[in-house]
């Protein structure tokens, strides 16, 4: 089974598939409670991960590259280093855990192994989000009274891009060494 995370210091999103590509496991850990310390939101994420390490057994873990560069208007220095930190934190739970280390996959990487394709002006998310709703019989969404998707469904799509995209890379790298291609 594959374990693919979208990591963030308010939603994480989790998403596991099988043998098969199947989506068994799909969900939003919500971390943006307020008066949570980082600390406290360490906790919670790896309670949740203790639990799936009991109920799943995970082969390969993914997860998603954190930002590395400035978004031109949208991400400061002090938030990119705050999101690294979180995701670095968060993989090294997962390796201790479930004794695995967590692979990066990019996210445009992923979207280009899944067969999305994002086009210059259009909404990485909402593209991603139509792509798993039309592909994924067992993925839901929910959405709010105006119609937006509620809080955590782009984080649990984008989870499972991630665990499709490791999905296709277990199988090239358990091909590769079947052949002798390393």
């Amino acid at each position: 089974m594959i374990l693919g995370l979208d990591i963030s210091t308010s939603i994480t999103g989790v998403s596991i598939v099988d043998r098969n590509n199947e989506l068994i496991y799909c969900e939003a850990w919500r971390t943006d409670k307020p008066r949570l310390s980082v600390y406290d939101k360490f906790d919670l994420i790896k309670d949740k991960i203790c639990y799936l390490k009991s109920q799943f057994p995970i082969e390969k873990i993914y997860v998603e590259e954190p930002l590395n560069m400035f978004a031109a208007g949208r991400s400061s220095a002090q938030v990119i280093s705050k999101i690294q930190r979180f995701n670095g934190v968060v993989c090294w739970i997962l390796r201790e855990v479930f004794e695995l280390e967590p692979e990066y996959i990019n996210a445009s990487t992923a979207r280009k192994l899944c067969g999305i394709k994002i086009r210059r002006g259009q909404k990485a998310k909402e593209i991603v989000l139509e792509h798993v709703l039309k592909n994924e019989k067992t993925f839901k969404a929910e959405y709010t009274k105006k119609g937006n998707p509620v809080k955590g469904i782009y984080d649990k799509a984008d989870s499972l891009v991630i665990a499709k995209a490791g999905y296709y890379l277990n199988n090239k790298e358990k091909e590769d060494n079947k052949h002798g291609n390393n």
